[in-house]
């Protein structure tokens, strides 16, 4: 049996998929299910069971699966909100749940594959190279795992079975309708070519000119990749990070969207009072970690990512069961 957390999540339900392209059905799923959206993330899923975080939580810490037979964990359950600021309630979900299962999966000698995020590099001054000295947190969420990170760190000399985390730059593409607000910027312009005809971008920032901010945007397609590519090779434990090394601007994000759709156009909006000295105007992963790792799987080029992306919202928006 694998196991995953967020399995009705935006990067778990693309993650269960493609377990399910390579035949794998036997899957618990976790998840919280009660803002009554990420249900249809499920319905184009095979997998064996369902579980709520919190009946799930209980389970690992009473031992109930104590003699199941589980091949992995991959943990992407999270409250993912970076405009969530109660800090104890962050740090319950994202640090102590993910330190239990870490020890549940230590224990066992269960793999153990987590998300981080490239949130831990806060504004990136410092650079995006995995370690102390390039990492900060501009946000609860973003200190809740950069918390786990260190704590993850502390204890992989003692781990005798593989612990993998993932710093996820700017993810995007299929299952993430339900994110709302939190949703890439790919599915927010999508929506507002599709209502408007307009694709709407930030003024200018910490010195960048209007709609060039660059983010590091990696398809979901490719996260998972680099995922099951870690699991399936028995790849060395340790933090990476999980992006492609190449950053965008904004303004490439909206013309690939427009390209894509056949037409649009952007438009300027003032830069959020809010967002000021929260914001990660740039983000660029250093793979050379990945790659010394003998991660040899590549990238989707960046135009025919959104393309298909976009092609996949006009479809409909949502994996088909059994496809």
């Amino acid at each position: 049996m694998i196991i995953v957390t967020g399995g009705a999540g935006f990067i778990g339900s693309n993650l269960v998929k493609e377990l399910n392209r390579r035949g794998r059905v036997d899957i618990l799923i976790v998840d919280d299910l009660r803002d009554g959206a990420n249900y249809k993330n499920l319905k184009g899923l095979q997998f064996i069971d369902y579980q709520h975080k919190d009946d799930f939580l209980q389970s690992v810490e009473s031992d109930d699966f104590d003699g199941t037979d589980i091949d992995a964990v991959f943990h992407e359950g999270a409250c993912s909100d970076t405009m969530e600021y109660d800090v104890n309630f962050m740090m319950k979900v994202n640090y102590e749940y993910s330190k239990a299962l870490l020890h549940f999966c230590m224990e066992h000698r269960i793999p153990f594959i987590y998300a981080s995020s490239a949130s831990t590099y806060g504004g990136g001054k410092n650079g995006f190279r995995e370690g102390d000295e390039c990492e900060d947190a501009l946000n609860p969420y973003a200190f809740s795992k950069l918390a786990f990170d260190r704590y993850v760190r502390q204890v992989l000399p003692e781990a005798r079975s593989q612990i993998v985390g993932l710093k996820y730059f700017n993810v995007f593409g299929p299952q993430e309708h339900h994110k709302g607000k939190m949703a890439s910027i790919f599915y927010q312009l999508y929506n507002q070519i599709k209502e408007t005809g307009k694709a709407r971008l930030f003024e200018g920032s910490g010195g960048y000119d209007n709609g060039e901010q660059r983010r590091d945007f990696v398809y979901v397609k490719d996260v998972v990749t680099v995922n099951l590519w870690f699991w399936e090779n028995r790849g060395e434990s340790g933090i990476y990070n999980c992006g492609t090394g190449h950053a965008h601007t904004y303004n490439e994000a909206a013309k690939a969207v427009i390209a894509a759709l056949g037409r649009g156009e952007i438009e300027y909006r003032p830069f959020p009072e809010v967002l000021k000295d929260k914001y990660q105007n740039y983000t660029q992963a250093d793979s050379s970690h990945l790659l010394a790792a003998g991660y040899d799987q590549g990238f989707t080029d960046f135009k025919t990512a959104v393309k298909e992306y976009v092609d996949f919202l006009e479809a409909g928006g949502y994996f088909t069961y059994g496809d």
